[in-house]
């Protein structure tokens, strides 16, 4: 697909278009649900807008454990349908954006007096792959204890049993969310964000049409008009069902997760590993580039939507679950590098523990036809759009007009489109030889390739105006294209969610965050006073992701 300049420097144009159009649908909310249902329905033919108060992915859809997974556990809740649903899922969205969604092989090791026996873990694999559609060599094993060691010699060799051996995805989920925004924009579509809804405008019926904003750039504050508003908002749902004073019923329950990131080195396992903790639940260590990630964890939360850290108390309960998994390993405080800490919006069950409430998404629709979706997991991100968008269907169908049926199915994202995995991989070793002259190592293509796809073209075409050492020209080239393509509004959209460097090397932001502050004032107009807080802003958002020395409590 060939880019379309989607920019904050252009964004008075994009609110005049706001401003001006009668859209068929808003949505409110930039996560992955939103981005999804902004992409279902304007493929369909409706005009289509998306606010976002913040960044896009900036909430819990940055903050995932990173994986298109079909819910292993959820077989031991006998949850089969959602176990069957996000299974097929997962192949179709790999299809969709293989460059983004790529094939992990994950081990399950049997330990003794663990949370999974051989038998039951064999019989709940082949369950898996059945209810999953897994063919060919994606198909589970069952491995002894030396198998399961030779894969991974870090494992506890006296209490191994052996592993089952499955097939997952890994992903990026902030980039996923953005590329179905992107491709969205193909389809008409008119995503924003830094924008925040502040009340809702009802006909004299007392029907929602439309919405009011505030503009978190400028402080302008105008109306949205539209026939039918889908309130996505996550973790904020319930704030705008109480907003429509609609807020009855079924409500969202918060739960926190945290994952903490160390070096490779220090944590050196040779591919995903998903393991027990001594208190019955499960966490996955996910080796990546130059580091390795653990997490994640499960906790009621009750404090600021707005303002999730990562607690003493979370590092010490990860820090220990690894070192008792891999006994070799002695990892400490200081050996975090990097973390970062979301919250899931479920849906409350009485009674029920954080871990074993539904990951089911549900839509509740109001008296005044505000149609508000929560629950659900990053995997079935496209049927809960498509389910979401039927039901705008259903009423526009009452009212005489029909719309076509969902077909995201077959739409590439953005960065694509590929015809196998196996493209992506031969694009990768073409692009290392490629940039080899330019002093870049393979790497750097294989990180290009799966941030963005073939649109890693322009990101080369942008180096070539730079100059400085090699890495440093990228960083820049990168950030300009963001700029232009991916409407960023400051450095910390740009090292946090569409680079990941924040989790991911987050000795590159400390590297050239000067630079990159250099370049968002020319590009922005930034004056200095702006550019002292920014560089401010990120010294402190850097230490609250890496610093877990006790002083911090």
């Amino acid at each position: 697909m060939n880019n379309i300049e989607f920019s904050n420097l252009h964004r008075e144009a994009r609110v005049k278009n706001l401003k001006e159009t009668h859209f068929d649908l808003v949505v409110i909310g930039g996560g992955i649900t939103g981005a999804g249902i902004l992409l279902d329905a304007a493929s369909r033919g409706l005009k289509t807008a998306l606010i976002e108060k913040n960044d896009f992915a900036s909430g819990t859809s940055s903050k995932s454990t990173k994986l298109i997974h079909g819910g292993l556990r959820y077989l031991k809740q006998f949850d089969f349908w959602l176990v069957k649903e996000v299974g097929s899922e997962r192949a179709i969205v790999h299809q969709l954006a293989p460059h983004l969604v790529i094939p992990e092989k994950m081990l399950l090791p049997l330990i003794e007096n663990g949370s999974y026996g051989k038998w039951l873990t064999s019989v709940g694999l082949k369950v898996y792959d059945i209810l999953a559609q897994v063919e060919g060599e994606d198909q589970r094993q069952m491995l002894d204890a030396s198998k399961a060691i030779e894969l991974e010699p870090l494992l506890p060799e006296k209490i191994l049993k052996g592993a089952g051996f499955y097939a997952e995805y890994r992903t990026d989920d902030a980039r996923l969310t953005l590329e179905n925004i992107k491709t969205a924009l193909n389809y008409d579509a008119v995503p924003i964000n830094y924008t925040k809804v502040t009340d809702f405008v009802y006909d004299e019926d007392e029907i929602i049409k439309g919405v009011e904003v505030e503009d978190q750039v400028s402080g302008d504050n105008y109306f949205i008009k539209s026939n039918y508003v889908i309130n996505a908002a996550g973790p904020w749902v319930d704030e705008l069902r109480s907003l429509n004073k609609s807020k009855k019923g079924k409500q969202l329950h918060l739960t926190k997760g945290v994952h903490l990131v160390f070096p490779h080195e220090k944590l050196p396992v040779k591919q995903s590993v998903y393991f027990d903790v001594p208190d019955g639940r499960m966490i996955f260590a996910i080796p990546r580039g130059k580091i390795t990630y653990v997490g994640t964890t499960d906790t009621n939360y009750n404090d600021n939507k707005d303002d999730v850290k990562t607690d003493i108390a979370d590092a010490i309960y990860l820090i220990s679950a690894v070192n008792n998994m891999f006994p070799s390993i002695n990892l400490e405080m200081d050996d975090i590098v990097s973390s970062w800490a979301g919250l899931r919006p479920l849906i409350h069950e009485e009674g029920k523990a954080p871990s074993e409430l539904s990951r089911k998404d549900e839509i509740f629709t109001s008296a005044t036809g505000l149609l508000s979706i929560a629950g659900g997991k990053l995997t079935g991100y496209r049927k809960m759009a498509e389910r979401v968008v039927n039901r705008v269907a259903e009423l526009m169908k009452e009212e005489g007009t029909e719309i076509r049926e969902c077909y995201t199915d077959k739409i590439p994202l953005c960065g694509g489109p590929w015809k196998s995995f196996s493209e992506v991989k031969s694009y990768i070793e073409e692009l290392s030889s490629k940039i080899e002259s330019k002093g870049l190592k393979p790497y750097h293509a294989r990180y290009l390739v799966t941030t963005y796809g073939k649109q890693s073209e322009s990101i080369l075409t942008l180096f070539e105006k730079f100059e400085g050492e090699p890495e440093e020209r990228m960083v820049r080239a990168e950030y300009e294209f963001c700029a232009t393509y991916e409407c960023i509004q400051n450095p910390f959209d740009f090292f946090v969610r569409r680079t990941g460097r924040l989790y991911f090397d987050i000795d590159s932001v400390r590297k050239y965050q000067e630079i990159i502050l250099q370049d968002h004032q020319e590009l922005f107009a930034a004056d200095s006073e702006a550019i002292d807080d920014l560089r401010s802003d990120l010294k402190h958002e850097i230490d609250m992701h890496s610093n877990f020395s006790l002083d911090r409590i």
